[in-house]
C-alpha cells in the first residue's frame, strides 16, 4: 500500500493515511478537465450516506465513549436508518417503479443502486442488533442497567409487570382479527406489532394483529433485585426494564378469552415517507401539506423487520397482504427498533456513564448585569458571534423576548424551519403580536418530518394575528434569519440574527452551529430585500453582502472558488477550507478538482455525503476529506477562502448540494470582524484539521480510515469545550479586577 503524508500547511505535525493501492493509482493515472464525465471519479450518494451511518455505529462501539453515550449513538443509528429507508430507499423504489433509467453521479441505474444499497443497509442493521444483543446489553447489565426479556424476570417482577399491563396497557390495546369478515388491517409506519396465531373452538387456526401502542414507553421499569450494586468502590442504583412487547405477548390470553393463543411474533414496518406536493395545483398549501402528512402514513411498505423465529408462512402472509417484496424483509435477532433505546440513554440517572456535563458559555458582554438590561445596546456596540452548543442559545431567545417587549420595536420578521416542541421562540413571537408589533413569519411547511409540527405552529401563530407565509412555490426556505426593526429617535435601525442552524432551543444543546448578531446596515438592507422576496414579488438580484440561493449564491460561490484558483496560478498562496454537511453538486466538485489540479490546497470537512474522491493522481491529490462524528452533531457550514491573504469567511445554511443551490432559499453571510475571522480560521477550522480522535479520512476507494494516533490525541469538540472553560476563568478574573 502506498502511504501519503498530509500536511496541514501551518504546523509541523502531519497525519499519515493509507490512501490508495498502487493498482488504483495506475488506473487513475492523470486526469484533465476534459474527462470529468468519467463516472469513476465520483462516489455514490446513497452509499456515501450509508458510510456516514457506519461512522455513527463506530461511535457506539468506541469504548472510549461513556456507555450510555454509546447507547445513544446506537439509538441515533436506528433512527437514521429508519429515515434512510423512508426517504432514500423509498425514492429509489419509486424511480424503479416508474421506469427511470437516469444514471447516478457514479454511473449506476436506480435498479443497480437499490440492490446494493438495500443489501448494505440490511447488513448494517443486522450488525447493529447483534452488537447490542451480544456486547452492549451485557455491558449495561454489568453496570447495573438491565434490559430484560420477560423470561429473565423474577416471579416478583413478572407480577409487577402484569399489574402495570392490566392498569396501563390492556385498556388501550385493540386486537384486530384477520378472516373473511375482517380484512387485513393497515399497519402504520414505524409501528411495532405482534402477529398472533390463535386456535378457535373448532380447532381452526386464526391470525390476529396486536399493535404495541406508541404513547406507552417501549421499556417498562420494574423493581430491581438487588436495588444497588458496587462499581469501582461506589454504590450505584440498579435500573431494571422489560420490553413492553414481551409483556403484551405474555398476557395475550387476556385479549383472546376462551381461545388458545398458539404463538406470537413481533414485526415492525417502515413505509415510504417521501411526499410529493403538487404546489402549482394547490389552492391552499397548508391544507395540501396536511393531506400529504396523512397520506405519508399510507405510503408503500419498504421494510418489514422480523425475528428469525417467525415461520415462513407468517412472513409470506405479511408480505402478501402489505404489497411488499421478499427483499423488503429484514431478519434481526433481538428486539426490533433500536431508536427506542434513546429513552434509557437520556433519562437513566447514571452520570458516571454519560459525558461530563457542561454549562454553555455566555459572554459577559451579553449578560444582563453588564449591559444594563439593554440587549439592543449590546448588539449596537459590536457584532456578536455565537458558537453553539459551546455558547449558550439563551441570547437568541432573549433577543426576541426583548424585541417583543421593547416599545420602540415596530416589526419582527423571521424564518422558521425546525423549532421543536414547546418553543420559546414561538412564544416570543406571539408575545410580540400581543404587544402590537408587526410580526411576519415564514414557516416552512416542507421541513421533512417536521411538517406536522410546523403546521401546528403556523395555525397557532395565525390565531394570534401573526402574518404567516408558507414559503415559495417550488422552493423550500432553509435559511435561518431574524430581523428586528426598531425606531431610534426617528431613525429606523435593523437588528439581524443569522445562523447556520435552526431556531430550536432543544437541538441547540447538541447541534454544533454558528450565529451572528449584527446591525451592519448593508446586511440589514439585504435581509429586508430577502424578506420582500419571500413575502412579496421582489425580483431583486443585486444583494450587497449576502449570498442568496437560488438567486446569486451559486454564481458568487463559483467566483470565489475560481478566484482562489487564479491566486494559485499567479504564484500567490491559495487555500480552501470548506466545512459542510454534504458535497454532492457536480459542478462544485468539478471546480474543486480544478483547484486541486492548479495546486490549491483544499481541505473539505464533510460530515455526511461526499461524492468527491480525494487522492486521485493528477486530479485530486491536493484534496483531503475529513468527517468528524462525535458528541455533538456537526451542523455548521463554514466556507474559508485564503484570497491571497485577504481572507474571506462565509457562514450559512447551505450545503453544497443541487437542492441547496437550486431549489432552496439559502443564505450565506460574510464574517468581517478580524477577531471573529481569527477564531473561525485559527481556532475552529485549524482544530478540525488536527483532530485525531473523532476524525475519519476519506480515501480514493470510498472508505474512511482513522489517522494514526498522534501526541496530544486532539478532539476538536473537547478542545472547544476547554476553551470556553478558560474564557469563564478569564472573565471571572477581569470582573474581580474591576470590582
Amino acid at each position: 500500500m502506498e502511504r501519503r503524508i498530509w500536511h496541514d500547511g501551518s504546523t509541523d505535525q502531519s497525519i499519515t493515511l493509507s490512501v490508495m493501492s498502487t493498482e488504483t493509482t495506475s488506473k487513475t493515472a492523470t486526469h484533465s478537465m476534459q474527462n470529468y464525465n468519467d463516472r469513476s471519479l465520483y462516489n455514490n450518494r446513497e452509499l456515501s450516506l450509508l458510510d456516514f451511518q457506519y461512522r455513527v455505529f463506530e461511535e457506539a462501539k468506541d469504548e472510549s465513549n461513556p456507555l450510555l453515550e454509546r447507547l445513544k449513538f446506537l439509538s441515533i443509528l436506528g433512527s437514521n436508518l429508519d429515515e434512510f429507508y423512508m426517504v432514500r430507499i423509498g425514492g429509489l423504489k419509486k424511480q424503479v417503479a416508474s421506469g427511470t433509467t437516469d444514471l447516478s453521479i457514479d454511473g449506476q441505474t436506480p435498479t443497480e443502486i437499490l440492490e446494493v444499497v438495500r443489501d448494505r443497509a440490511r447488513t448494517l442493521i443486522q450488525n447493529a442488533h447483534e452488537y447490542f444483543r451480544t456486547t452492549m446489553n451485557p455491558k449495561l447489565a454489568e453496570a447495573g442497567i438491565r434490559l430484560l426479556s420477560y423470561a429473565e424476570l423474577t416471579d416478583i417482577q413478572k407480577e409487577e409487570a402484569t399489574r402495570k399491563y392490566k392498569q396501563t396497557i390492556f385498556p388501550v390495546l385493540t386486537p384486530l382479527a384477520v378472516d373473511p369478515s375482517h380484512p387485513f388491517p393497515h399497519i402504520s409506519n414505524l409501528s411495532l406489532n405482534l402477529a398472533v396465531t390463535i386456535k378457535d373452538e373448532l380447532g381452526g387456526e386464526r391470525f390476529a394483529r396486536v399493535k404495541v401502542p406508541r404513547p406507552i414507553d417501549r421499556l417498562m421499569p420494574v423493581m430491581s433485585d438487588p436495588w444497588t450494586i458496587e462499581i469501582d468502590q461506589s454504590v450505584r442504583r440498579v435500573y431494571s426494564f422489560v420490553w413492553v412487547e414481551e409483556v403484551i405477548a405474555a398476557n395475550l390470553q387476556s385479549l383472546f378469552p376462551e381461545m388458545e393463543v398458539i404463538a406470537s411474533y413481533p414485526f415492525r414496518v417502515t413505509r415510504n415517507a417521501d411526499m410529493t406536493i403538487q404546489e402549482l395545483e394547490a389552492d391552499d398549501l397548508l391544507e395540501t401539506m396536511e393531506q400529504g402528512v396523512r397520506q405519508r402514513r399510507l405510503g408503500s411498505v419498504l421494510r418489514i423487520s422480523v425475528n428469525p423465529t417467525m415461520p415462513d408462512r407468517m412472513r409470506n402472509l405479511l408480505i402478501e397482504n402489505m404489497g411488499a417484496e421478499d427483499d423488503d424483509v429484514v431478519v434481526v435477532d433481538g428486539q426490533l427498533g433500536l431508536e427506542s433505546l434513546m429513552t434509557i440513554a437520556t433519562t437513566t440517572e447514571r452520570i458516571d456513564l454519560k459525558d461530563i456535563p457542561f454549562i454553555p458559555f455566555t459572554s459577559v458582554r451579553l449578560k444582563p448585569e453588564t449591559r444594563d438590561g439593554d440587549f439592543f445596546k449590546a448588539v449596537r456596540s459590536q457584532n456578536h458571534l455565537l458558537h453553539h452548543p459551546y455558547d449558550s442559545f439563551s441570547p437568541v431567545i432573549e433577543f426576541l423576548n426583548a424585541a417583543s417587549l421593547d416599545p420602540n420595536v415596530l416589526a419582527i420578521k423571521m424564518t422558521l424551519y425546525r423549532v421543536g416542541p414547546r418553543s420559546p421562540i414561538v412564544d416570543a413571537l406571539m408575545k410580540a403580536r400581543e404587544n402590537g408589533k408587526q410580526v411576519a413569519v415564514l414557516v416552512e411547511l416542507k421541513a421533512r418530518f417536521d411538517e406536522e409540527s410546523n403546521i401546528g405552529w403556523a395555525r397557532m401563530l395565525e390565531r394570534e394575528g401573526v402574518h404567516v407565509i408558507y414559503g415559495l412555490i417550488g422552493l423550500k426556505t432553509h435559511s435561518k434569519i431574524a430581523l428586528v426593526i426598531r425606531n431610534e429617535g426617528g431613525h429606523m435601525r435593523r437588528y439581524v440574527h443569522m445562523s447556520t442552524g435552526n431556531y430550536n432551543s432543544l437541538t441547540a444543546h447538541v447541534y454544533e452551529d454558528l450565529g451572528l448578531f449584527t446591525v451592519d446596515p448593508q446586511i440589514g438592507a439585504d435581509v429586508s430585500d430577502l424578506f420582500n422576496f419571500l413575502t412579496g414579488y421582489s425580483e431583486k438580484r443585486d444583494y450587497q453582502k449576502l449570498l442568496v440561493a437560488p438567486i446569486n449564491l451559486r454564481k458568487r460561490f463559483t467566483e470565489l472558488l475560481k478566484r482562489e484558483i487564479d491566486h494559485q496560478k499567479s504564484g500567490q498562496k491559495a487555500h480552501l477550507i470548506l466545512k459542510t454537511n454534504a458535497l454532492v453538486d457536480e459542478k462544485m466538485i468539478h471546480l474543486l478538482y480544478e483547484a486541486s489540479q492548479a495546486g490549491v490546497q483544499v481541505d473539505l470537512l464533510v460530515r455526511g455525503i461526499c461524492c468527491l474522491k480525494p487522492g486521485i493522481s493528477g486530479l485530486s491529490e491536493n484534496i483531503r476529506v475529513i468527517s468528524i462524528v462525535g458528541r455533538f452533531l456537526e451542523h455548521s457550514r463554514i466556507y474559508y477562502f485564503h484570497n491571497g491573504g485577504d481572507e474571506d469567511v462565509y457562514l450559512g445554511s447551505a450545503d453544497l448540494m443541487p437542492r441547496n443551490l437550486n431549489r432552496r432559499v439559502e443564505v450565506l453571510f460574510p464574517i468581517h470582524d478580524e477577531h471573529h475571522v481569527r477564531y473561525l480560521r485559527d481556532t475552529v477550522l485549524e482544530s478540525y484539521l488536527r483532530d485525531t480522535r473523532k476524525a475519519r479520512y476519506l480515501t480514493v476507494d470510498g472508505t474512511y480510515t482513522r489517522p494514526e494516533p498522534m501526541e496530544g490525541n486532539l478532539s476538536v469538540q473537547e478542545k472547544l469545550l476547554r476553551i470556553r472553560s478558560d474564557w469563564v476563568e478569564e472573565e471571572k478574573e477581569h470582573l474581580w479586577e474591576l470590582f
